[in-house]
């Protein structure tokens, strides 16, 4: 059975399950239209995020590179459900830098898979830093899970912010400081 009819199935069963006619006129298309759905939610599934990324040299490149606001989504694995928001993420160079594209193309791969947003954003860093070899790598997301919007607690708004570093001078240096001030705009 292929992996769109495998899908296709379950979507049956569970509107079955939950006393749904998945025949009824408006879900006759519903195990199709979810099937293509979680198809792109975890396309990242098995994918090497690294497996496009080139890196060039860093001729005359001394100070941090920052992306602020980029917008993600992903699947939480504890109850499937999307949490979505921005991630920042820089690096100090050192020799290497990346196309910018390439950058946000890491993030997207590691986010199209059942994620925890903590595992996300260390992915995200430890991805970079082998890639670059940079003195300094930075991620911070800012999400909000829709398990803690719309079930359980319920409270829409919260936002979960994480973040990583990764490098000698992730602990403590100018250059650190640097990359954290751009990361959170100031």
């Amino acid at each position: 059975m292929t992996q769109t009819r495998t899908l296709q199935e379950a979507v049956r069963e569970i509107l079955q399950s939950v006393g749904e006619d998945p025949q009824r006129q408006g879900l006759r298309g519903t195990p199709e239209r979810v099937a293509r759905l979680y198809l792109e939610l975890f396309s990242g599934v098995g994918r090497d995020p690294l497996e496009e990324f080139t890196a060039e040299s860093a001729e005359g490149q001394h100070g941090a590179v920052a992306l602020r606001g980029i917008p993600f989504s992903s699947m939480c694995e504890h109850h499937l459900l999307p949490f979505f928001g921005s991630a920042s993420i820089g690096y100090l160079p050192e020799g290497r830098v990346a196309g910018l594209s390439k950058i946000v193309r890491v993030l997207e791969v590691l986010a199209r898979r059942p994620q925890l947003q903590e595992r996300l954003t260390n992915q995200v860093a430890d991805a970079l830093y082998q890639a670059l070899a940079p003195a300094v790598v930075a991620v911070v997301l800012n999400a909000e899970h829709l398990c803690l919007s719309i079930r359980g607690v319920q409270k829409p708004g919260t936002r979960v912010v994480t973040y990583a570093t990764r490098g000698g001078a992730a602990v403590s240096s100018p250059g650190r400081e640097e990359l954290l001030a751009l990361l959170r705009g100031t």
